[in-house]
């Protein structure tokens, strides 16, 4: 369903100097799959993730999408792809409801469908309390459960979420963990950025490690944990990180 092969990032800042944000980052994600990434700050997730969303453009490599290249078609691919970002916004003035409906028509979506899927968002996000309040009075978990409709309104087929429970309580926590993992059931294809251990051995199939914008190793986490001798992800990355030449091939 996705497939990177050699993604690279270059910045150029100020100075003349350049930073490798991402370098070779080379991948496959099927449906049903969710796929995590885990890593500190400033490994490059989101940088990787804003690549696989077409946001930016890489400085090499390439990304396909459903079997079509991102950067050959990205309209096309964006409609089948959610994102949601750590840093999303939505527009203060207007209610939950009224965000939504402008996506919807942004996707070109009949308004049949449109009402029919917030319907159906609410229910499952339980949102039914506050969708008709303005976004600028939701609490932060609110907020969220709203980013994350809007990301799923057009039921892509492929999920990029950045860090999605960042700063929720446990309860909103909660409902997007199952949220994702119906997801999953509905053969959606996941990418998941976390610096959550427990979410990733709650979500996800397969994990990429990632360190300084490099994917050092990518594999379940029984068999990140076997190849490390350890006997769970924390442990595993610390040892990927303080003997990366053991990093799984």
């Amino acid at each position: 369903m996705l497939r990177a092969e050699a993604l690279k990032k270059i910045f150029h800042a100020t100075g003349g100097k350049t930073v490798e944000a991402v370098r070779n980052a080379t991948f496959s994600v099927s449906g049903g799959e969710v796929f995590g990434l885990l890593g500190p700050n400033g490994a490059g997730k989101t940088t990787l993730l804003r690549m696989l969303g077409t946001i930016i453009t890489p400085t090499s490599g390439h990304c396909w999408v459903d079997g079509v290249r991102t950067d050959e078609a990205p309209d096309a691919i964006r409609a089948n792809i959610g994102f949601l970002s750590g840093n999303t916004r939505l527009y203060g003035r207007l209610t939950g409801r009224e965000v939504l409906r402008y996506f919807g028509r942004l996707y070109s979506m009949p308004e049949q469908t449109i009402q029919s899927r917030i319907d159906t968002l609410s229910e499952m996000l339980d949102m039914d309390d506050f969708l008709d309040r303005r976004c600028e009075t939701l609490s932060t978990g609110q907020t969220q459960k709203v980013s994350i409709a809007r990301v799923m309104l057009h039921d892509p087929k492929v999920l990029i979420l950045d860090e999605p429970t960042l700063g929720l309580d446990i309860l909103t926590s909660r409902t997007i963990l199952e949220f994702i993992l119906d997801a999953r059931r509905r053969e959606r294809c996941i990418i998941f950025s976390t610096h959550y251990m427990t979410e990733a051995q709650l979500l996800c199939n397969r994990l990429a490690l990632m360190h300084q914008g490099e994917i050092m190793a990518i594999g379940t986490q029984q068999a990140l944990c076997a190849a490390t001798g350890t006997e769970n992800l924390h442990d595993a990355f610390i040892h990927m990180i303080d003997a990366p030449e053991r990093a799984i091939p």
